[in-house]
């Protein structure tokens, strides 16, 4: 009989095409997988996080976040260490296994110098000791994230505009500029993609969960709004390809 951890690994693999597909692709939303037995600690995280413009993908257990792996792209993972059916530290392993790389904060009760040690010694990127200060944990998730984009600071500059990621602030010309929750996303993601094309599919992940069915002229509206507020040339649009903003 196979061990638990010989099961996760034949499902990792399984699904590292898909895994190696969503990494390639350009635009996705901002995903976290929160993997977190306690139900109101989860759900907490979970609320807090989606509050802050994340997509949150929350699993119960290791098998569910191994199966997780397999479908989507996560720009960071938070791991509790004592979990059902797989431990913390045997999925971090199989993570680190990848080709993709993912930040991953551990997220656990046991607050022993060793277990510290011994994640970080494991691949882990960061510890976090429950009780949990979600206002720490979103700070340490930024963190994150500005590491692998390559940003020293959660404020992005574009030409005159100014684009304050952890307050959602924008200004132009030093003037702040108000934009509504689904605007202010939009400018986000485009602006963390500065040079790049993003698709409209995409742009409506950054928007929508999974499955539901929008209207595209939600994201025209959206763009064209953008464009009064923050200047015509701030977004440009390329047929086929989608919207970028010019470095």
């Amino acid at each position: 009989m196979r061990t638990n951890a010989a099961l996760a690994t034949t499902a990792m693999g399984r699904g590292r095409d898909s895994l190696a597909v969503s990494h390639a692709g350009k635009g996705h939303p901002m995903q976290i997988l929160l993997v977190e037995d306690h139900d109101l600690l989860g759900m907490a995280m979970k609320t807090a996080l989606e509050q802050d413009g994340y997509n949150v993908w929350w699993c119960r257990d290791g098998e569910a976040a191994v199966a997780a792996l397999t479908q989507s792209r996560f720009d960071v993972a938070l791991l509790d260490l004592g979990l059902p059916v797989l431990s913390g530290e045997e999925i971090l392993r199989l993570i680190r296994r990848q080709s993709a790389y993912i930040p991953v904060i551990i997220v656990t009760a046991r607050e022993h110098p060793r277990h510290r040690v011994a994640g970080l010694d494991a691949g882990a990127d960061d510890f976090v000791v429950k009780p949990v200060d979600l206002a720490e944990l979103a700070a340490r998730i930024r963190a994150q994230i500005r590491r692998q984009e390559g940003r020293p600071s959660d404020i992005l500059s574009i030409r005159d505009v100014d684009i304050d990621l952890r307050g959602r602030v924008v200004r132009r010309d030093d003037q702040p500029v108000h934009l509504t929750a689904k605007e202010f996303k939009l400018v986000a993601l485009l602006a963390r993609r500065a040079g790049r094309f993003v698709s409209k599919p995409d742009l409506a992940n950054e928007l929508y969960d999974d499955g539901y069915e929008y209207d595209s002229n939600t994201i025209e509206v959206a763009i064209s709004a953008i464009r009064r507020k923050l200047g015509s040339d701030f977004v440009i649009t390329a047929r086929g390809l989608g919207y970028t903003v010019p470095k």
